[in-house]
C-alpha cells in the first residue's frame, strides 16, 4: 500500500481527493463510493467527515476558495471596478481547473473563514467608493453570479474546456439554421471565443454597476 493511501484520514484529504477525481468522472460520476474506493476505505468512515454529499461539495468548494486565493494577490491601488474584473477574472479561471467546476460551487456554503479578509477588503474598497454596504454587496454578487453562471453554460458546452459536446459544432448548427442567418451567424458569437465573451460580458456588467449607483 502507498504511503499516501496510509495517510490519516481527513476533510481536507477527502476533499483532495474528490477534486482529483471530479475531473475524471465530473461531478454524476462523482459518488461517495468511488470517493472511499480511490481511498481504499470504505464508504461509512467517509460520514464520519460528511453527513452527506452536499457536505462533501461545501468542502471541495471551499478547498477551490483556498486555493484560488492562495494565488491571488489584492493590490490596495485598485479602483473598485478594477478589483470586481480582477477578482471575477480570477474566480473564472480556477472554476475551468475542475470539470463542472462551477456546479460544484454554486450553492455551496463555505465550512471555513479562508475567504473573509478578502471579501472584507473588497467590500471596504467599494465602500470607500461611495457604495453603501448594501450596494457593495449587490454589487459583488451580481458580478459573481454573472461569472458562475457564464462558467456553468461553458462547461456545459466544452465540459473538458476542448472540443464542444455533440450538438455544438458550429457548422452543423448554421446548416440546421440555413432560413434563419442572422441566428445562424450568431452561433460563433455564442458557442466559441469564451474568453471574449466573458470578458465583454463582465465589462457591461461592471458598467451596469456603476450606471446604477451613479459611482465612476
Amino acid at each position: 500500500m502507498s504511503t499516501e493511501r496510509r495517510a490519516p484520514l481527513d476533510r481536507k484529504r477527502v476533499a483532495d481527493t474528490a477534486l482529483r477525481l471530479l475531473n475524471e468522472v465530473g461531478l454524476e460520476g462523482l459518488t461517495l463510493r468511488a470517493i472511499a474506493r480511490e481511498l481504499d476505505v470504505k464508504a461509512p468512515a467517509l460520514y464520519w467527515h460528511f453527513k452527506d454529499k452536499q457536505a462533501l461539495l461545501d468542502e471541495m468548494a471551499t478547498e477551490m476558495s483556498r486555493r484560488m486565493l492562495a494565488g491571488a494577490a489584492l493590490d490596495p491601488a485598485d479602483t473598485w471596478q478594477e478589483r470586481l474584473l480582477k477578482t471575477n477574472r480570477g474566480l473564472r479561471t480556477a472554476l475551468l481547473g475542475y470539470r463542472d467546476g462551477a456546479k460544484v460551487f454554486s450553492g455551496s456554503r463555505f465550512t471555513g473563514t479562508d475567504h473573509a479578509p478578502a471579501l472584507e477588503a473588497n467590500l471596504r474598497l467599494l465602500t470607500a467608493a461611495g457604495f453603501t454596504l448594501a450596494q457593495a454587496v449587490d454589487a459583488g454578487r451580481t458580478a459573481t453570479m454573472y461569472t458562475l453562471g457564464f462558467v456553468t453554460e461553458e462547461q456545459g458546452v466544452r465540459p473538458l474546456g476542448g472540443e464542444p459536446r455533440e450538438g455544438f459544432e458550429l457548422e452543423e448548427r448554421a446548416r440546421r439554421l440555413a432560413d434563419f442567418p442572422l441566428a445562424a451567424e450568431a452561433g460563433k458569437l455564442l458557442f466559441d471565443d469564451y474568453d471574449r465573451q466573458f470578458e465583454e460580458g463582465l465589462a457591461v456588467v461592471v458598467a451596469g454597476i456603476g450606471a446604477r449607483y451613479g459611482i465612476s
